[in-house]
C-alpha cells in the first residue's frame, strides 16, 4: 500500500529539494491517506451518478442539452476526484506532462464545447457529436496513464483497418 501511495504522490524516494521545486508544499495535504481514498471514490461514483443521471434524463425525454450538460458534469467531477489521490499541483503536472498534453487539451476542449452547445446553442446534433468527441478523448486521456495502452489500441486500430 505504501508503493500505491508513493506512485500516486509522485515521490520516488529522494529526500533532496531538487525534486520539490520552488513551491514545495503547494503540494501536501493535510488529509490522511483514508481520508483522501474516501474522498477519491466518494468524488468518482458521484461523478458516475451524475452521469447515470444524464442517461436518466434522456429516457425521460429531457433532451440532449440537458443530457450532455449532466454527462460533462460528472465526467468533470470523475477526473477531479484524483485530485485527492496526487494533490492538485501533481495532477497539474501529470494532466500537463509532454506525454499526454494534447490529450488533455482535447479532453477540456471537448468538454466545453460539450457545454457550449448543450447550454447556450441548445443544438442537440451538436451536443450529441460533442459528446461522442468527449468520450473518446475522455478514452485517450486515460490510457496514456496505462503504459503501452496507447499503442496497443493503434496497433489494434490499424490491424483492423488494414
Amino acid at each position: 500500500m505504501d508503493k500505491l501511495r508513493r506512485a500516486l504522490a509522485g515521490d520516488d524516494g529522494r529526500d533532496d529539494d531538487s525534486a520539490t521545486g520552488i513551491l514545495p508544499n503547494l503540494d501536501a495535504t493535510t488529509l490522511s491517506w483514508s481520508t483522501r481514498i474516501k474522498c477519491f471514490a466518494f468524488c468518482f461514483i458521484l461523478g458516475i451518478l451524475v452521469s447515470m443521471l444524464a442517461s436518466l434524463s434522456l429516457f425521460l425525454h429531457r433532451g440532449w442539452s440537458q443530457f450532455a450538460v449532466l454527462y460533462t458534469l460528472g465526467n468533470v467531477i470523475s477526473m477531479l476526484s484524483t485530485l485527492f489521490l496526487m494533490g492538485p499541483v501533481n495532477q497539474m503536472k501529470k494532466m500537463f506532462a509532454q506525454t499526454r498534453i494534447i490529450a488533455t487539451i482535447t479532453v477540456l476542449v471537448m468538454i466545453v464545447l460539450t457545454l457550449v452547445s448543450g447550454l447556450w446553442i441548445q443544438n442537440p446534433g451538436l451536443a450529441f457529436l460533442f459528446i461522442i468527441m468527449q468520450w473518446m478523448a475522455m478514452t485517450w486521456y486515460s490510457l496514456s496513464y496505462i503504459p503501452y495502452a496507447r499503442d496497443a489500441v493503434k496497433k489494434t486500430v490499424e490491424t483492423c483497418i488494414a
